[in-house]
């Protein structure tokens, strides 16, 4: 993609890729698969680590596609819930500088 994509262009993008997909799962079922996405993260961060090489017969993944992978996990709990991602980004943000402006000073 040559261009960036906001949050809401994505979520809408992924929204659309849902609706022509099946919709959206249950959200017990879609928390259960960032936890899955999580887990192949972690995995993933373990090889590059170090700690943990991979078995043989595994096909290696790339570090970029497993993050994205979570944000995809995410944005679909997120959009099935109405919420406007970048919006509570914002409010994440907001709410990190006030609580920890010279926490880690």
């Amino acid at each position: 993609m040559s261009k960036d994509v906001s949050l809401k262009e994505f979520q809408k993008k992924i929204d659309n890729w849902i609706a022509h997909h099946g919709g959206y799962w249950s959200p017990l079922s879609m928390l259960s698969a960032i936890v899955e996405e999580i887990g192949e993260l972690a995995k993933e961060i373990n090889h590059l680590e170090g700690f943990k090489p991979k078995k043989s017969d595994k096909i290696s993944a790339d570090l970029g596609e497993e993050l994205a992978d979570v944000i995809f996990a995410l944005i679909c709990l997120a959009n099935s819930y109405k919420i406007d991602i970048s919006y509570e980004l914002e409010a994440v943000i907001k709410k990190y500088t006030i609580r920890d402006s010279n926490r880690f000073k």
